[in-house]
């Protein structure tokens, strides 16, 4: 009996304890009991690492999560957070809405504590007015299959993430407001530095990814000097905090943001803002021009621009990895209701560019309706998200000193499963169902458009059952997956069976990979086109 309780006592200190049926972490804040999956992985899911943000800490920087001394069952995820529904393609596993949202969930591999595997914590996308890591196409089951404790992380959105205001700065220990779903992610990392080693990760090889908005945050938070420190790789799959994407805006221009909306919502002091409820305050910044989530340069999270810090060479030096896909954004975007016709794609450069209108047309032709599609797509692909892309890797390749690895994702969408037939399909995956079956069909696509790679990138084909995907896709997935997978484990993307990827070079030959049905390295043939956006967006 003495040696049972010994070896009882014994397990309540041990990190990690893993077996088919049983799943224990002890963390800083007390035990996890996670899920033990038919795969192997562990996971645990909805573990906070903050204090809810809620009454008189909606809006400070995210406090430590409190202790529980029970074991915390960690077998479903967290809230997720504040937003209303904008896009089409975000289905969400989640416990529902609220305040109360910072959560975050692990996939390990690790049978013991003292493996020391790599880790990948990827932020999801949705503008910084929606998403949630309880998405299926960003579940870490595959990542984690292949060696890597994948882990997915909330953060605050929208006016509950981004609100400035005065007196939020003046109440700030650190003299800045504005940036708490920066924060949010921050304090996420710096959870998985206290505590990753219990899951069998190693903290000194963490690698931050994420998608559009999560993009955006990956290239912030190596910019970041509260998390430039604590990450050994980054991966951007289109965006980055560069003008024209989503760039910070100066902490004087985001108070007076802050304060046209609290007149709007008749709450014009820090107080009356802090009661009104939190559906109502959604409504109240959802409502046109109430209010703008952009992030702020507020002395503090980010002490200036993230072109500048990149410029200077005071980000994070670490590897980077990441590109665009084919076809970021649609024709329509930039012609609106106008048919592609050369006259009307000529008239539309010379309202957008005046002067500069011959130079356009030079970069992107449209003398065919076909050429036009092509041009009118990338130009307004390139206006979006792109040129924001290349910039980051561009600054990133001359002042890091670290390899940086560029690709371009290519792979159309497959046709529509039966069930979803009739439906359209729109931004980055999503679909609107027809209420009538005889609408006419949009346009055929001419490329991956924006968010499209995140299942192939991280193994989750499967999880999405709108598309009926081909061995063509999983051939593409796997390629796209391994390649990741090889870059969070070495700082290289390269393995023996995989096209050799080189990384961007200083030359004039600018080599990237694109992903793709023949996936291939090919030598970049439109940064001129980057070059001549780099001239107007960086006035």
């Amino acid at each position: 009996m003495k040696l049972f309780h010994t070896i009882l006592i014994a397990i309540q200190f041990v990190p990690l304890v893993m077996s088919a049926q049983v799943a224990r972490v002890r963390v800083a804040n007390g035990m996890l009991e996670g899920t033990a999956e038919a795969s192997g992985i562990k996971s645990f899911k909805g573990v906070p690492f903050a204090k809810p943000p809620v009454g008189d800490l909606r809006w400070r920087e995210p406090q430590p999560a409190d202790n529980w001394t029970d074991v915390r069952k960690a077998d479903h995820f967290g809230n997720n957070a504040m937003q209303k529904k904008v896009f089409g393609d975000m289905n969400f596993r989640s416990s529902g809405m609220s305040e109360d949202c910072l959560y975050l969930n692990v996939w390990t591999p690790a049978k013991t504590f003292k493996e020391k595997l790599p880790v990948l914590v990827y932020f999801y996308g949705g503008g910084y007015i929606a998403g949630d890591g309880s998405e299926p196409r960003y579940d870490g089951e595959k990542m984690a299959k292949q060696g890597i404790v994948t882990i997915t992380v909330n953060y605050r959105l929208g006016v509950f993430g981004f609100l400035a205001h005065p007196e939020l700065t003046k109440e700030s220990p650190n003299h800045a407001s504005g940036n708490y779903g920066l924060l949010d992610q921050n304090a996420a990392l710096r959870w998985v530095q206290q505590n990753i080693a219990a899951f069998g990760g190693d903290p000194k090889r963490v690698t931050i990814a994420g998608e559009s908005a999560g993009s955006i945050s990956v290239s912030a938070q190596m910019a970041s000097p509260l998390s430039k420190n604590i990450i050994a790789g980054a991966i951007g799959e289109s965006g980055a905090m560069i003008n024209p994407t989503l760039a910070a805006v100066p902490l004087a221009q985001g108070e007076q943001n802050g304060v046209a909306f609290g007149q709007k919502a008749n709450a014009t002091t820090l107080a009356s803002l802090r009661a009104i409820p939190a559906e109502q305050l959604l409504d109240l910044a959802a409502q046109p021009g109430a209010f703008k989530t952009v992030a702020t340069v507020d002395g503090y999270f980010l002490p200036k621009q993230v072109t500048d810090i990149f410029a200077a060479g005071e980000q994070a030096r670490v590897s980077l990895l990441a590109g665009w896909n084919s076809a970021e954004m649609p024709f329509q975007a930039l012609m609106g209701a106008d048919a592609p016709t050369p006259e009307n794609y000529t008239n539309k450069i010379k309202q957008l560019y005046a002067d500069q209108a011959d130079q356009v047309l030079k970069l992107y032709p449209g003398n065919t309706q076909d050429e036009v599609v092509q041009s009118a797509t990338a130009l307004a692909s390139d206006r979006f998200i792109v040129y924001s892309t290349w910039k980051w890797l561009d600054l990133h390749s001359k002042t890091s000193g670290r390899p940086v690895y560029r690709y371009l994702f290519s792979k159309s969408k497959p046709p529509m499963t039966p069930q979803f037939a009739g439906a359209t399909a729109g931004l980055a995956g999503g679909i609107t169902k027809n209420g009538n079956s005889t609408a006419s069909k949009p346009p055929a696509s001419v490329g991956a458009p924006h968010a499209f790679e995140i299942e192939y990138a991280m193994g989750n084909l499967s999880t999405n059952a709108v598309y009926a995907w081909t061995d063509e896709d999983y051939k593409v997935s796997d390629m796209m997956l391994h390649y990741f997978a090889n870059f969070i484990k070495t700082g290289d993307p390269n393995k023996v069976g995989l096209p050799k990827w080189l990384p961007v070079g200083r030359s004039s030959d600018v080599p990237y990979m694109n992903i793709g049905v023949d996936t291939k390295p090919e030598l970049a043939y439109h940064d001129d086109r980057y070059l001549f956006l780099d001239k107007i967006y960086t006035k």
